[in-house]
């Protein structure tokens, strides 16, 4: 229950920015999201007596849809801090995008302590690949000063290629400059590019990294960042962190669910990147490239431990996954949808429902079996490393080079052991099945990429992260789909916590006044893609009148009817056209502005990343017109399984996922127009499957109140 400290606490800061800010109004969606984060916060349940935590239910979620304008990052900020400091939590800040990270460390969360009087400190989270692994740097720089390039073992260094003068020249500028401080190992403080594949040698990721055994442990990047997150009271990361932290067990890099209030903000695509995160694969050939290096390390790794039976164990793991992979190349040798005189450039063969054929599943499971035994036996082999390292110091150096070769092994062993381990897995007929499907790699004479991925991470969200966590806000200005939650609960699991609370604030501007809606008399449909890019090009120059220097987004679901009718429009008006992809995103957003500014008009034709997070307030944007209803057919592998399996149930796939997901694309894409309660104009769709269908009723009704033309 909420406090009485805690409410005058929320009030008290709250009033201080009032006070503070002269130009600053109060709005009370935003007094009620502030109201409901400390709310659902407050029923946290604690520990008992018995130092178990009870069963959650939800009671401490709530869900909020925020529309634009609100002011959502202040209400989570202060109401969620305010209750992180109280009941001795962290607050931990998610988002999908970098500009929203960047946004809340730069400018939100100093808004709030400068302003509100509320001492938050903060911190922004990286994932380890961000920062520089001091051991491996000096490593490389001091072994090619010495004249060797990694030599213990050319195939498993980290250099595939013998590396050029540029190459060794950077990582000795990388080096200097962290040595002597003028840098403090994060990739993103570097003042210039680092190339891809320069920087992977020089980060690290869990498996490769000594520890606490590293000599250059007090001076790592990532550790010290780490620690710094543990002395500030609100951390701010991306979805995809948290995700990788809580698949790990969760307080591996963030803090630990359990004490940790979340404020997850872009939540509607918080589903997709769960999803995404528990998928795995790995190729034939790469796979048995490593298999056939373990004999080699677990020899080094024996005679520096002795553990002659763990290495053995490795050797003969390795090998049985090796037997069940090459008996894998002369099953799939036969599979017609994998031929190899294929039309497609990568034939690709999606298992029905995620269902083994009778003759597959024993070699699915036999390599399900081998994949584990060498995960087990690699990792029992790094354990004796890390204590043999403790007892021999004169071998320090040997067992850290075998210690960063065995952590290379061991994360490729757990990928192995994840594909596999979903490949042998057949959920029970009511529940959503497991993609899972083979490629022919181009080229790879022979080589086979295999995949698998859940269709569905509600059950593990529920179970890894929403059970767990002391209390979670999600918002975004767009969480309901046709004007419901249900999409957004089926979908991250909280359908299975009842008590999740979900509550849809109203919006500060005035629709009907500010801007209209008008859907034109088009005849094509978007099913005839020719006619209808040809009447889009009809229309175009009726719609937008060129002698106003004010902004037009355009916005396509594909970029090659973008492209043609580009191509197709009237010299005069292409002019006056700035397309998505020609121009890197900021560059191409300077030019907007500059034609603004010179009284030009300014028409950016833009694709699906354009109509979500792209702010144009004002005249920058005065005219959205959205060429194509955001519909995404299922062409890919986990969208076809999770379709077919809709349908396998008497369902529809196109009512129950599509329509839905439209509609929250389309409400997005419509919100680019109106930014401010002083912004004003007008949303025109061009297509008429909206008023000829009978979805296109629900669509609309989902939309703002637009007056109607």
């Amino acid at each position: 229950m909420l406090t009485d400290a805690e409410k005058n606490a929320i009030r008290d800061h709250y009033r201080a920015i009032s006070d503070k800010l002269p130009g600053f109004r109060p709005r009370a969606a935003q007094r009620r999201m502030l109201a409901e984060v400390a709310n659902a916060f407050a029923r946290a349940q604690e520990k008992g007596e018995d130092d178990e935590l009870p069963e959650r239910e939800g009671e401490s979620i709530v869900v909020v849809e925020g529309p634009t304008g609100v002011g959502k990052s202040l209400a989570y900020l202060l109401a969620g801090g305010v209750m992180a400091r109280s009941r001795g939590k962290k607050l931990v800040v998610t988002s999908a995008t970098v500009a929203l990270q960047e946004q809340l460390v730069n400018r939100d969360l100093p808004f709030v302590v400068e302003n509100s009087g509320l001492p938050l400190t903060f911190a922004l989270a990286k994932g380890r690949g961000r920062y520089l692994c001091p051991y491996r740097l000096y490593q490389h720089t001091a072994e090619h000063a010495q004249g060797e390039l990694l030599g213990h073992d050319p195939d498993l260094a980290v250099w595939d290629k013998k590396p050029e003068a540029a190459e060794i020249a950077a990582l000795k500028e990388l080096a200097d400059a962290f040595y002597y401080r003028r840098w403090n190992g994060d990739r993103d403080a570097w003042p210039t590019m680092v190339d891809d594949a320069l920087w992977s040698r020089v980060t690290n990721d869990r498996h490769g990294c000594l520890k606490m055994a590293c000599p250059n442990r007090p001076e790592c990047p990532f550790y010290l960042a780490r620690d710094t997150l543990e002395n500030v009271d609100v951390v701010v990361a991306n979805h995809d962190l948290l995700l990788a932290d809580v698949a790990m067990g969760g307080g591996v890099i963030l803090p630990p669910p359990d004490a940790s209030f979340y404020c997850i903000d872009e939540a509607h695509h918080l589903a997709k990147k769960a999803v995404n995160q528990f998928a795995a694969e790995h190729s034939h050939s790469q796979a048995m490239f490593w298999l056939d290096k373990v004999a080699q390390v677990a020899g080094r790794v024996e005679g520096l431990t002795g553990k002659g039976e763990a290495a053995a164990g490795a050797c003969d793991a390795a090998a049985a996954a090796m037997e069940s992979l090459t008996e894998w190349l002369w099953l799939l040798e036969s599979e017609p949808a994998l031929a190899a005189d294929s039309e497609n450039l990568e034939p690709s063969w999606l298992i029905d429902d995620g269902r083994l054929p009778e003759h597959l599943k024993i070699p699915a499971s036999n390599l399900a079996l081998a994949a584990r035994m060498v995960v087990k036996h690699l990792t029992a082999l790094s354990d004796a490393l890390a204590e043999a390292r403790k007892l021999n110091s004169t071998d320090t150096p040997l067992i850290d080079k075998a210690a960063s070769d065995l952590g290379f092994l061991v994360g490729r062993a757990e990928q192995l052991n994840a594909v596999w381990d979903l490949f042998e897995q057949e959920p029970a007929e009511d529940a959503p099945p497991i993609a899972k499907w083979i490629t022919r790699v181009p080229g790879g004479k022979g080589d086979y990429r295999f995949s698998a991925s859940p269709v569905s991470a509600a059950a593990s969200l529920a179970g890894t992260l929403w059970r767990r966590a002391a209390g979670a806000l999600l918002t975004s200005a767009t969480l309901r789909s046709l004007g419901a939650f249900d999409l957004l609960l089926s979908q991250t699991g909280l359908k299975w916590l009842p008590k999740t609370e979900c509550v849809a604030l109203d919006s500060p501007f005035n629709f009907p006044e500010q801007g209209e809606l008008y859907l034109p008399p088009l005849y094509a449909s978007p099913k005839d893609p020719a006619a209808h890019t040809r009447e889009i090009v009809e229309w175009l120059p009726r719609l937008v009148d060129l002698a106003e220097a004010v902004g037009t987004l355009v916005l396509f679901s594909s970029r090659k009817q973008m492209h043609d009718v580009a191509a197709a429009l009237p010299t005069g008006f292409r002019e006056n056209l700035l397309i998505q992809g020609e121009l890197p995103k900021s560059v191409l957003l300077e030019r907007h502005y500059e034609n603004l500014s010179t009284s030009k008009a300014s028409v950016i034709f833009g694709l699906d990343s354009f109509a979500e997070g792209l702010d144009l307030p004002g005249e920058a944007c005065v005219h959205v017109i959205i060429v194509k209803l955001p519909f995404a057919m299922p062409d890919d592998p986990v969208g076809k399984t999770l379709a077919r399996w809709v349908e396998k149930r008497g369902g529809n796939p196109f009512v129950e996922i599509t329509v839905p997901e439209a509609s929250i694309k389309l409400v997005q894409a419509v919100g680019r127009l109106i930014r401010t309660e002083q912004d004003y104009g007008r949303v025109t769709i061009m297509d008429n499957r909206i008023v000829r269908q009978s979805y296109g009723k629900r669509l609309l009704a989902s939309l703002p109140p637009f007056k109607r033309i």
